[in-house]
């Protein structure tokens, strides 16, 4: 398979993967039934917005809400207020839609129902600090968490015991309301408290978890955070809460059916293919050297699978930052996976995140071809510096292979694919 016929493929499948996790296609057969009373839609993420939409386009009668969204990623609507907010950093913007929202479900009845709408990119979209804490404060941790390498878990872990909000905080403010959940995960496993941070989940972890998750990475956070987590101030709804005693939890959308669906379109190709995990975690370039032996078994040895077929796989690595560069796991697991590689013929990749942003990048991922190391070094650029730097993104930038679609409106977390045939590029 020559490199462009390579490309078109592995292109095609990603973005087979962000259709199937598309809004319009997953909200209308998750919808509740009419209440008795008002039906209040809130919201956040990346796909929040897009969400609102379709559940306008298909719900029967009244409805009025606020959802806050990325910059970038907002769609027209009639009756659910849309606004905008910053991402993976939260700002102010932010903080007054969590306000405001936080204010839109005070007072409801038993007979209202509060739908809400959750995706990947909630945790810094909806952003209410707890008493005590300021917004320098929740960016400060924020952008610490984000270089030190820990887990998207662990990561949320902490945000939701600095929250007004998170960790089924804004749920317990519905009650007595019944609350419907329909969600897009974007988190291995899928566990609902960790998409968004679960603002209307209960949370089984506890400020002690986030003060360990805190010292086991060394990060620094301000006096005013060690605080709450010491004193037990920011302590989630747990668990049997009776405020929480009518939430019910829908997953319309997940990293396995995106995969799948990005499967199909390799057997319709006639490329067999294999899903090897959907909740991968781990450095990005420690996934990146695992996945090249699987792949260099698969064209030498015809093991595990036999070629040509393409490897596919989701989940959400980490990237912990120690050079100059960009960071960005889905670049960062593709420049590690071709140096180990090292030029291997036959073997294409692609890596993206979902959403259309890798890392803090207005870049979904990039490509991989047999030929793209050899193309580095004729330019002076030598892969194993780029990759100690964390600087993926300017590595692919300056071989012309970025991966860009634009927002995606949807989050179905990253997408890796590689495809190896027996033919020469």
């Amino acid at each position: 398979m020559k490199t462009n016929e390579a490309r078109r493929l592995l292109r095609h499948m990603f973005e087979a993967a962000i259709t199937a996790a598309q809004p319009a296609h997953c909200i209308p057969q998750h919808l509740p039934a009419p209440p008795r009373g008002r039906l209040i839609v809130i919201g956040a993420g990346k796909a929040s917005a897009a969400m609102a939409k379709a559940l306008e386009e298909h719900w029967p009668g009244k409805l009025s809400g606020l959802v806050v969204t990325r910059y970038g990623y907002a769609v027209p609507c009639q009756r659910i207020e849309i606004v905008e907010a910053a991402h993976p950093v939260p700002d102010a913007a932010g903080i007054a839609a969590a306000q405001r929202i936080h204010a839109l479900v005070q007072g409801l009845s038993a007979d209202d129902t509060v739908l809400c709408l959750i995706s990947g990119g909630g945790s810094s979209l909806l952003a209410l600090p707890l008493a005590g804490l300021s917004l320098v404060d929740k960016q400060a941790v924020n952008q610490a968490l984000l270089k030190s390498g820990a887990s998207i878990s662990e990561m949320n872990c902490v945000r939701r015991h600095l929250s007004a909000v998170k960790g089924g905080h804004l749920a317990a403010a519905c009650h007595p309301a019944r609350v419907v959940n329909l969600m897009i995960s974007d988190v291995p496993g899928d566990n609902p408290i960790d998409i968004a941070s679960g603002p209307t989940v209960a949370d089984p972890t506890t400020c002690a978890d986030a003060l360990a998750i805190i010292r086991r990475y060394g990060i620094a956070v301000p006096p005013a955070v060690l605080d709450i987590l010491e004193s037990g101030r920011g302590e989630s709804i747990k668990p049997g809460d009776a405020r929480l005693a009518s939430v019910e939890t829908r997953l319309i959308a997940t990293p396995q059916m995106a995969l799948e669906a990005a499967a199909v379109v390799a057997r319709q190709a006639g490329v067999a293919a294999y899903i090897l995990g959907e909740a991968i975690e781990g450095e990005a370039r420690d996934v990146g050297k695992v996945m090249a032996g699987i792949a260099r078994q698969v064209a030498g040895h015809g093991q595990p699978f036999a070629a040509p077929c393409v490897l596919l796989s989701g989940g959400e690595t980490t990237v912990t930052v120690r050079g100059k560069g960009r960071g960005g796991r889905n670049v960062e697991f593709l420049l590690a996976l071709g140096v180990a590689l090292n030029g291997h013929r036959g073997i294409h990749a692609i890596a993206g995140d979902t959403d259309g942003v890798d890392g803090q990048e207005e870049i979904a991922g990039a490509w991989l071809a047999p030929d793209s190391l050899a193309r580095a070094w004729g330019k002076g650029i030598k892969p194993l510096v780029s990759l100690d730097d964390n600087d993926g993104h300017g590595f692919f930038a300056a071989l012309g292979d970025s991966v860009i679609t634009g927002p995606t409106l949807t989050n179905v977390n990253d997408f890796r694919a590689i495809l190896v045939t027996h033919e020469s590029p």
